[in-house]
C-alpha cells in the first residue's frame, strides 16, 4: 500500500506540472501513475533495502501521446527516494537519452519544484581521452600513429583540417567551456576521426592516469554516483549487466529500471551478447601483433622482465594464428552443400549444433587463446605496476602507449576466444533455446574470408539471472508491447517472471476521426516477391501524392531499389531513399522540404518504421509495401524457429506471426503522433485481408476507419 504523503505528493506533482505547463489531465496518464506507483508500493523489503517479496516488474503499453515519460518519473522518483534506491531510465537512442535530460525531466522539476538530481550516462566511446588527444596531437606532425590502431582497420593519418579541430577541442578543454563530450561538439565528426581520441576499459589506466583529473569519462561518472536519476540507453545497460552489473550503473539491488520503448529489448540483448569472428582477418591481426612485439622490445631493453613477457605474448600469438589457419579449409567445405547464389553464401549450422568436428577445432583454438588471453592480462597488469613505480627503466610515456596497445590486442582476443567458447560448448535443447551459429563467405576484396558468428536465441534467459532476480523493480513501457491483442509473446522473449504486472492504458488519440487504413488491390500479394515488385512500380505512381509528406516503408532493400529504379522520373525527385544518405541527413532533408512547400517521399527500411517522429505535415501518408515478416533465413529466427517446432510449437504463429505484427503497429504508428495529426495509411499487401493471420494483424492496429477494396 502506498503511503499517504508519497501518494499525496505525486498526485500534488501532476496537478502542478498540468497547471504550470496549462494542460488537461489524461486518462491513460492517470492510470499509467497509478499502476506504476501502486506495484512499486506493493514491494517489501528487508532493513538493509533488499528486495523480499512483491512483483519487481511491471509492464505498462501506453500509446503515443500518452506522456508516458512524465507517468514514470512522477510515480519513481518519490518513491525511489523514499526506499533509498535510485532510478534508471532506459531509452533505445542517445537522441531520447539527451531529450529526457536536456527538455523532459528540467521541464518536470521546474513545474513542480522538486529536487532530484539528474545524469547523462554514455558509453566511454562517447568522452575523449585526454591522454589520446595529447598523443594525437604529438605524433600529428610526423604521422607516425602505429600505436593507436590495427592497421586492418583504420589508419590514423589526419588532415590538416582534422588535427585544426582535434587542437580546437584542446584549447576546449582547457578553457572549460566543453567536456570532452562528442555528442556536445559543435561540429560533426565522422567515426574514423572520433576513434583515435577515445579507448575502451581495457586501454584505460583509470585512477593511475596521469591526466585523471582532466578524464572527460571519469568526471562523467563522479556525477552518476551523486545522481537520483541516471538517463542511459539500452546499450549501456546491456554493457553493465554483462560485466556484471553494478559496474558502470548502479548496482541492480539498489536500482528501480524503467525501460523506455521496451519493446526494444530483447532484441538488444540478443545484438549484444551475440560475437562474430573473421578468420583471415583474425590470423592478418595476430601475425601483425607478432611484428608489433618485435617492434617493442627494442624499447625495453632497459625492462628484461617485460621483454621476457613480450616473447611469451609472441609465442601464444603464433600458436593461435597457426590453430586458426587450420580451421579454414574444415570451415570452408560447409560452403560446398549450398546452392549457387548471387547472395553472399551463408551456412547456418541446423539447430545452431556445429557438430563434432567443429567443436573439437573450437575446443583447440579456447585453449590456444585462453593460454594468449592470461599471457596479455598478466602483461597489462605489470604495465599498470610498472606505472606506478616512480624509477621504472622504461618512460612513462611509453607505458602508458605499450598499455593502449596492449589493451587493443586484449579486446581482439577476448571476442575472439568468447566466440570459441560458444562453438566449444554442446547445447542442450531441453534446457530452453540453442545458441545459433553460422558462417558468411565474405568474398570482396581479393581473398575470401569466412566470418564464424553465433548469437543467443533468448533474450529471457540473459535477462533472468543478471537482472529480474536481482533488481528492485523494473518498469517496461512502450507504445506496442501487445501482439495480436495479448502481451504473451513479449513475455515470452523477455522471460518475464510469474507474478509480473500487466496493463494497457487508454490511448490519446481518436484514431476514428484521425486518419484511415486503405488495403487496395494491386493484383498481386507479397507472398510472389516478383509479382509483387511489379504491381508497386505499377501502382504506387498513382497511390502517392508526390506534393506532400509521404513515408514508404519496404520489407526489402532490393524490392525498395528496383521500385526506385523504375518509377517514372518525374516522381524520383521528391524521392529521398534510404542509403544515399545517413538517416539523420534524410531526416534534415525532408523536414527542410516540407518546411519550403515543397513534396517529400521518403523510402525507407525497418530504421524509419519506428522511433521516428513525422508529426503534422511532415507525414500525411503511410505507405506499407509489404508486411514485415522477418526474413526467414535468418539464422537466430531460423534456430529459434527449428527449436519451437521440435518442441511441438508453431514457429510461425508463435514467432514469425507476433513479430511481424509489432512492427506493422509500428510502421503505422509514424502517422499520427499528436492530438492535430491526421492522415491516411495504405497497405499494399493483400494478405491484411485475404489471409486468417493477416485479419488478425489488422484488428491488432489502432482503430482507424479501413478502405477495404
Amino acid at each position: 500500500m502506498l503511503e499517504t504523503e508519497l501518494r499525496d505528493q505525486i498526485q500534488q506533482g501532476y496537478r502542478t506540472f498540468l497547471e504550470a505547463n496549462k494542460l488537461r489531465p489524461r486518462l491513460g496518464q492517470k492510470q499509467m501513475i497509478a499502476a506504476i506507483a501502486n506495484a512499486l508500493a506493493g514491494i517489501e523489503s528487508d532493513a538493509d533495502g533488499r528486495r523480499l517479496a512483491g512483483n519487481p516488474i511491471t509492464v505498462v503499453e501506453a500509446g503515443t501521446g500518452t506522456g508516458k515519460t512524465l507517468s514514470y518519473l512522477l510515480a519513481a522518483l518519490p518513491i525511489a527516494r523514499a526506499r533509498g534506491k535510485r532510478v534508471v531510465i532506459a531509452t533505445g537512442t542517445v537522441a531520447l537519452q539527451e531529450q529526457l535530460v536536456n527538455r523532459d525531466i528540467p521541464n518536470l522539476l521546474e513545474s513542480t519544484g522538486w529536487d532530484y538530481r539528474i545524469a547523462l550516462a554514455k558509453g566511454r566511446g562517447r568522452y575523449l581521452c585526454p591522454v589520446r588527444l595529447d598523443q594525437c596531437l604529438d605524433s600529428a606532425t610526423a604521422r607516425d600513429s602505429g600505436m593507436f590502431l590495427f592497421e586492418d582497420e583504420i589508419s590514423f593519418n589526419p588532415t590538416s583540417k582534422l588535427i585544426a579541430s582535434y587542437r580546437a577541442m584542446d584549447k576546449a578543454l582547457q578553457a572549460g567551456s566543453w567536456i570532452g563530450d562528442r555528442d556536445s561538439w559543435v561540429e560533426s565528426m565522422e567515426d574514423n576521426d572520433w576513434r583515435p581520441l577515445t579507448v575502451d576499459r581495457r586501454q584505460c589506466t583509470g585512477r593511475r592516469c596521469r591526466m585523471i583529473r582532466e578524464c572527460c569519462f571519469f568526471n562523467a561518472r563522479d556525477e552518476l554516483d551523486e545522481a537520483d536519476c541516471i538517463v542511459a540507453n539500452h546499450d549501456l545497460v546491456m554493457a553493465d549487466l554483462a560485466l556484471g552489473g553494478g559496474v558502470i550503473l548502479p548496482s541492480p539491488e539498489d536500482t528501480i529500471y524503467i525501460f523506455d520503448e521496451g519493446h526494444r529489448i530483447a532484441a538488444t540483448a540478443l545484438n549484444h551478447f551475440a560475437g562474430s569472428c573473421r578468420l583471415r582477418t583474425t590470423i592478418g591481426w595476430l601475425g601483425r601483433m607478432k611484428k608489433q612485439v618485435d617492434g617493442w622490445t627494442p624499447l625495453l631493453k632497459d625492462a628484461p622482465e617485460l621483454v621476457s613477457r613480450l616473447e611469451k605474448l609472441r609465442v601464444a600469438a603464433a600458436e593461435a594464428e597457426k590453430l586458426l589457419g587450420l580451421s579454414f579449409p574444415l570451415l570452408e567445405k560447409f560452403f560446398d552443400q549450398l546452392p549457387d547464389s548471387e547472395e553472399e553464401p551463408r551456412w547456418c549450422f541446423p539447430g545452431g549444433d556445429s557438430g563434432d568436428d567443429v567443436r573439437e577445432l573450437a575446443g583447440h583454438l579456447v585453449q590456444g587463446l585462453g593460454v594468449l588471453t592470461t599471457t596479455i592480462e598478466v602483461l597489462s597488469d605489470r604495465l599498470g605496476e610498472a606505472m606506478d613505480e616512480q624509477h621504472f627503466p622504461v618512460p612513462r610515456v611509453d607505458l602508458e602507449q605499450l598499455f593502449q596497445q596492449v589493451g587493443i590486442w586484449q579486446g581482439r582476443v577476448e571476442g575472439a576466444l568468447h566466440l570459441w567458447q560458444c562453438y566449444a560448448r554442446e547445447d542442450d535443447p531441453q534446457s530452453g533455446p540453442p545458441y545459433a551459429r553460422w558462417l558468411v563467405l565474405e568474398q570482396g576484396g581479393g581473398n575470401p574470408d569466412i566470418r564464424v558468428a553465433a548469437s543467443p536465441t533468448d533474450a529471457g534467459g540473459i535477462f533472468h539471472g543478471r537482472l529480474w532476480q536481482r533488481c528492485h523493480a523494473a518498469i517496461i513501457t512502450s507504445a506496442t508491447l501487445r501482439t495480436l491483442g495479448k502481451f504473451d509473446n513479449f513475455t515470452k522473449r523477455c522471460g518475464l517472471p510469474e507474478g509480473t504486472s500487466y496493463s494497457a492504458v487508454a490511448g490519446a488519440f481518436d484514431y476514428g476521426q484521425a486518419g484511415v487504413i486503405a488495403v487496395p488491390d494491386i493484383g498481386a500479394d507479397g507472398a510472389d516477391s516478383r509479382a509483387h515488385t511489379e504491381a508497386l512500380i505499377s501502382a504506387l505512381p498513382d497511390i502517392v501524392t508526390w506534393s506532400e509528406g509521404t513515408l514508404v516503408l519496404f520489407a526489402s532493400r532490393r524490392q525498395m531499389e528496383k521500385v526506385y529504379e523504375n518509377l517514372p522520373a518525374e516522381c524520383k525527385g521528391p524521392v529521398l531513399m534510404q542509403g544515399q544518405w545517413s538517416n539523420q541527413e534524410i531526416v534534415r532533408l525532408h523536414r527542410a522540404a516540407i518546411d519550403s512547400g515543397e513534396g517529400s517521399v521518403i523510402f525507407g527500411l525497418a530504421s524509419f518504421a519506428e522511433g521516428m517522429d513525422f508529426p503534422g505535415d511532415y507525414c500525411c501518408h503511410v505507405v506499407i509495401a509489404k508486411l514485415p515478416f522477418a526474413v526467414p533465413d535468418d539464422p537466430v529466427y531460423q534456430t529459434l524457429s527449428d527449436w519451437l517446432e521440435q518442441q511441438g510449437g508453431n514457429a510461425f504463429m508463435e514467432l514469425m506471426l507476433p513479430d511481424a505484427s509489432l512492427r506493422l503497429h509500428q510502421a503505422c504508428g509514424r502517422l499520427i503522433r499528436t492530438e492535430q495529426d491526421t492522415g491516411r495509411i495504405t497497405i499494399l499487401d493483400r494478405r491484411i485481408v485475404s489471409k486468417r493471420y493477416g485479419q488478425q494483424m489488422l484488428d491488432d492496429l489502432p482503430p482507424f476507419r479501413r478502405e477495404i477494396r
